[in-house]
C-alpha cells in the first residue's frame, strides 16, 4: 500500500514509538503523591513543558485533552461565553458542530478567509473568532496574523485550529498572535488519543472547563492522562523540527503536475497551501469512484474529511470556495513526513490509467 493520506493520519514516528514504550514501563498515575505518582508527573510535565516552548506558549497555559476535536470543543465552549462566536465556512467540523449558531465568515473561490467580511463581524460586539491555520482538505492556508490583527483591534479573541500545520509548515501561538490553538499527536506522526489546547494567558486565565471530573489539567479538564500518548506527542513534535518542507512540496508538486496531465484540476494551485497535500478533480467523476479504484491498485487517499470520507455528500469545504458540481468530484492527496519518490511514482501510474478509464466511461 502507498500511503498518501496523512492529512487523516500521519504514521507513526520512531521517535513517538521509542518514547512511548519508555513510558509505558512508568506505572504511576501523575495525581498520586508516591513516588510512581511523582515518576508519572515528571514525564507530562516534561512532555508539557517542551511541547509550550516549541509551540510558543507557556507551560502552565497547556491543557491536554483526547485530540484536536476536544481542543477545538474547549475552546468554543470554554473561551466563547458572552462572546458572539465567529467561524470560517470551511472550518473542520469539530469547530461546525461546537458552533452551530455562529455567523459564518466567507472564503474567496480559493478558500481563504475573507478579511474585509471579518472586519464587519467583529465590529458587532465582543466575539470568538474561530479560524483554522491550513484547512485539512485543500491544504489552503489562511491569512491568521492578519485576522489575529483585525480580531484583537476589535477586542474579539482568535482560536486557530493548527492541526495540520504544526508539524509541516510551523506554528506557534505567540506567532501568530491567536489567543488560543488546538493541537494534536497523530497529525504530527505521534499517537492518537491525545492532543492540547494550548492559550495565551488571559485566555488561560478565563477558559471554563468542558469536561469535570477529579481536578486535572488545574482543574481544567478532568480525567486521567495517558502518560504513554502524551510522551509520545512531545517525541514527534520534536521530531517534526527536522522535517524538510521544499522536499514535500517537490513531491506533491511532481504529482500534482501528472495528475493535471490525466484530465485533473488541481483546487488553488496558486494559493498558499501546505506542502504535502493537494486537492484534485476529476470532472464527472464521483470522488468516492476515484478513492475505491486508488485503493484497489493499493493506493491510498481520501474524498474529503477522514470524518467524513466515508459519506456520499458535497464537501462543505469546496462548496463554500463557489466550486458547485466540481465539489463532488475532488480527492485529497496528503503526503506523508516519510513519502517518498517511489511512492509518487506508484501514485502516478495508478492515477493515469484511472483517470483515462474513468473519464472514458464518464463521456
Amino acid at each position: 500500500m502507498t500511503y498518501l493520506d496523512a492529512n487523516a493520519t500521519e504514521p507513526l514516528r520512531d521517535e513517538a514509538r521509542a518514547a512511548a514504550i519508555a513510558a509505558m514501563a512508568v506505572t504511576g498515575n501523575p495525581a498520586s503523591v508516591h513516588g510512581a505518582g511523582r515518576a508519572a508527573r515528571r514525564l507530562m510535565e516534561g512532555a508539557r513543558e517542551a511541547l509550550a516552548a516549541q509551540f510558543g506558549g507557556r507551560a502552565a497555559d497547556l491543557v491536554f485533552t483526547s485530540g484536536g476535536t476536544e481542543a477545538d470543543a474547549l475552546a468554543v465552549h470554554g473561551l466563547g461565553t458572552g462572546r458572539r462566536v465567529v467561524i470560517g465556512a470551511t472550518e473542520h467540523d469539530a469547530i461546525r458542530a461546537a458552533a452551530p449558531g455562529a455567523d459564518i465568515l466567507p472564503v474567496d473561490g480559493d478558500g481563504a478567509a475573507d478579511l474585509d467580511a471579518l472586519e464587519t463581524l467583529v465590529a458587532r460586539g465582543q466575539a470568538l473568532v474561530c479560524l483554522m491555520h491550513a484547512n485539512n482538505e485543500t491544504g489552503v492556508i489562511h491569512p491568521i496574523a492578519e485576522a489575529a490583527a483585525i480580531s484583537r483591534r476589535h477586542g474579539a479573541w482568535l482560536h486557530v485550529d493548527a492541526v495540520q500545520t504544526v508539524g509541516r509548515i510551523g506554528a506557534t501561538l505567540d506567532g501568530l498572535g491567536a489567543h488560543s490553538m488546538a493541537l494534536s499527536a497523530h497529525k504530527m506522526g505521534g499517537l492518537g488519543g491525545v492532543g492540547a489546547l494550548l492559550m495565551a494567558p488571559e485566555a488561560a486565565a478565563a477558559l471554563r472547563p468542558l469536561i469535570l471530573g477529579g481536578g486535572q489539567e488545574r482543574g481544567r479538564r478532568g480525567g486521567t492522562p495517558p502518560i504513554a500518548a502524551i510522551a509520545a506527542f512531545a517525541a514527534a513534535a520534536g521530531a517534526c523540527r527536522a522535517e524538510d518542507p521544499a522536499r514535500l512540496a517537490a513531491l506533491r508538486d511532481a504529482a500534482e503536475k501528472a495528475a493535471q496531465a490525466a484530465g485533473a484540476i488541481a483546487i488553488a494551485a496558486d494559493a498558499p497551501r501546505l506542502p504535502n497535500t493537494t486537492s484534485l478533480a476529476l470532472p464527472g467523476v464521483r470522488a468516492e469512484t476515484q478513492v475505491i479504484a486508488l485503493d484497489l491498485a493499493g493506493i491510498a487517499v481520501s474524498a474529503g474529511a477522514a470524518c467524513s470520507s466515508g459519506k456520499v455528500s458535497r464537501s462543505h469545504v469546496l462548496a463554500a470556495m463557489g466550486l458547485g458540481p466540481l465539489a463532488e468530484s475532488a480527492i485529497r492527496v496528503s503526503l506523508p513526513w516519510n513519502a517518498t519518490a517511489a511512492d509518487i511514482a506508484s501514485f502516478i501510474a495508478a492515477y493515469r490509467d484511472i483517470a483515462a478509464r474513468l473519464l472514458r466511461s464518464a463521456a
